[in-house]
């Protein structure tokens, strides 16, 4: 014969819950296996859980296992039809049965009085202390190092210490309960006592008095913690005819009753190695992260999942490199299959750590044929199209390709220099926009060919110098114009002429010949003119646009200088943005940036941590 709640025994799962706490997890299990006798007597409030994952674990051992990590003890209340389980977290909670039972050491045989026999008290040296620590990569710098003493201790030494990482907690407001609810597990047999009686309501979570124990200090409440039942009953057989009498006695172990009593924690179901799952999000996006790039997955073994956007927790994604605002960042779409590791083999703690490939997501190009390039390929985010960079180790073939899906962009702090053992070839389709600040140097070795099918329009705001070591040879289809605003020579070492079809005029060593049907001198008339300059000025280039940035970085000091390290601090911008954790060793910040200036009000100590978000 067993409880009711041995039905969650018969039933092992895997499945994920999300943003519920302790014992409304216990509810749903409870309710799906048909149990409504239940209920809760919890002197606290425990801590929501963002995610909490039953692993490979029956309905009961995953009840207990959550239920011990919140210091949740349970037993049963019998009445004339049916049991309930009563969830409960401190002793002092539990129904006071009403019961004095009276000590006798000299009964033997049967009685019909109550009685408590063979009393044994005994203490044993346990731990006197507790640490946890844990970590939070959302406050990298602070400890979450909890500790808790414990208490009556008279007759051990102080300095058996118990310390565990990871306490399973990633925050303050679950990490301090949870060290305390170790400790008090460790020491919940510190005082302890066992007996027998011929008390049928001696069972575990009883509460009475003893009396007329000749040591008064143990006439006193205590708590039942255990018990082991036998009796006999012949009149039930049908072969014993009736004879005989009913008897009853049970042995069980008690408890001070305002000593707490913890279940012992019960280990987690370990992950062995990574498992594989799909990056998920809502209807209508290609890309679903956070602001620290973490995604949403589904795994193959949540029949409970609806590949959505609360398929999961947000689970932190490994990059190749990650420092302060530097290293890489590549976020897994919606769709893509990744590799997802868990911290400590915990259930709890996934972090996708490598991307794979599938049937349907196939790599960029063919393989094996395509073995020897190395690729960098991205997609459009909603639209059509791809940026790629190409590595190409083919003997022979050897080629970086980089494709640009519409602009690319080059920064250059100091010097580029390019150096490019054979040709050059640049094809513009539209316009090209140059801007020298200082200098331009060209060096040509060779020849040099230009073809404008346009017009050239080249300004020159000081002097133009021209040198040809040979021949300057030009020709206009229709008019040269030279006009300057002072004078004009034209210098020749032997001859000048100026040709038209009507004449010429020629200076030469041998005098200045002029030709012509009519030589006019002095005549009237006046002087041809020229169209002239008609240039335009270039447009200039459109740099890359850098928003501007506006950053400080705080270092926490007192007022007589001295450096607070690791001191919480709390940062609070005007647009409502907040920045919170401890400060280094140097008592500084990360830097803060914003796209404006901004007002920031910084809180340290207590006050900061009076402001922390709950996490």
């Amino acid at each position: 014969m067993v409880p009711s709640l041995a039905r969650l025994s018969l039933r092992q799962n895997s499945r994920i819950f999300q943003q519920q706490s302790a014992p409304e997890i216990m509810s749903i299990l409870l309710q799906e296996m048909g149990i409504d006798d239940y209920a809760f007597s919890l002197s606290g409030k425990p801590q929501t859980r963002e995610y909490c994952v039953q692993y490979r674990e029956t309905d009961l051992e995953f009840l207990e296992r959550i239920a011990a990590e919140e210091g949740i003890f349970y037993c049963f209340l019998h009445s004339k039809d049916k049991h309930t389980v009563l969830f409960s977290d401190d002793t002092q909670t539990l129904s006071a049965s009403g019961l004095a039972l009276p000590y006798n050491v000299n009964v033997g045989g049967i009685s019909k009085e109550n009685f408590v026999k063979g009393w044994q008290s005994s203490a044993q040296a346990r731990p006197s202390s507790a640490q946890l620590k844990d970590y939070s990569f959302k406050k990298p710098a602070y400890g979450f190092l909890h500790e808790h003493a414990g208490t009556e201790m008279a007759f051990q030494r102080g300095t058996y210490e118990h310390y565990d990482y990871p306490g399973r907690y990633k925050s303050d407001a679950a990490g301090k309960p949870f060290t305390q609810y170790r400790l008090e597990h460790l020491r919940r047999d510190a005082i302890t006592a066992t007996a027998q009686s011929n008390v049928p309501q001696v069972q575990p979570g009883m509460l009475f008095d003893l009396v007329d124990h000749p040591d008064e200090t143990t006439n006193r409440d205590w708590v039942v913690v255990s018990a082991q039942c036998e009796g006999t009953q012949p009149q039930a057989l049908e072969e014993a005819g009736g004879e005989g009498m009913t008897t009853f006695h049970n042995t069980f172990s008690v408890i001070p009753a305002h000593r707490p009593w913890r279940p012992t924690p019960q280990p987690k179901p370990c992950v062995h190695g990574p498992q594989i799952a799909i990056v998920t999000g809502p209807d209508g996006e290609e890309i679903f992260c956070d602001e620290h790039g973490r995604v949403k997955v589904q795994f193959p073994w949540d029949r409970y999942g609806n590949s959505d956007d609360a398929s999961s927790c947000w689970v932190r994604v490994s990059q190749g490199w990650a420092g302060g605002q530097y290293g890489m960042m590549a976020i897994p779409r919606i769709g893509h299959e990744v590799i997802v590791s868990f911290l400590e083999g915990d259930p709890d703690q996934p972090i996708v750590t490598g991307r794979t490939y599938h049937a349907t997501n196939v790599p960029p190009y063919p393989l094996p044929a395509n073995k020897t390039r190395t690729v960098l390929r991205t997609e459009t985010h909603q639209g059509e199209g791809f940026n790629e960079l190409r590595f190409e180790d083919q003997a022979g073939q050897e080629e970086i390709y980089v494709h640009a899906q519409k602009d690319m962009n080059l920064l250059v702090e100091n010097d580029r220099k390019d150096n490019i053992k054979h040709d050059l070839h640049l094809d513009v389709e539209n316009e090209r926009f140059q801007h020298i600040k200082v200098d331009d140097h060209l060096t040509v070795d060779g020849q040099s060919k230009e073809h404008v099918k346009g017009d050239i329009s080249l300004t020159v705001d000081s002097s133009l110098h021209i040198k040809q070591g040979k021949k300057q040879l030009l020709e206009a289809g229709t008019e040269i114009h030279h006009k300057a605003g002072d004078k004009v020579i034209i210098e020749a070492g032997t001859e000048i002429t100026v040709k038209t079809a009507a004449g010429f005029v020629k200076l030469d060593p041998a005098g200045v010949h002029i030709s012509g049907p009519v030589v006019n001198l002095n005549s009237g008339g006046s002087a041809g003119s020229g169209s002239g300059f008609g240039g335009k000025l270039p447009l200039p280039p459109k740099f890359i646009a850098e928003p501007p940035i506006f950053d400080e970085q705080i270092r926490l000091v007192t007022s007589s200088g001295k450096i607070l390290k690791n001191t919480p601090y709390f940062v609070q911008a005007n647009d409502g943005r907040i920045f919170h954790g401890v400060s280094d060793a140097q008592g500084l910040l990360p830097r803060i940036q914003t796209e404006q200036p901004d007002f920031l009000k910084v809180f340290t100590g207590i006050k900061a941590l009076e402001r922390w978000p709950q996490e």
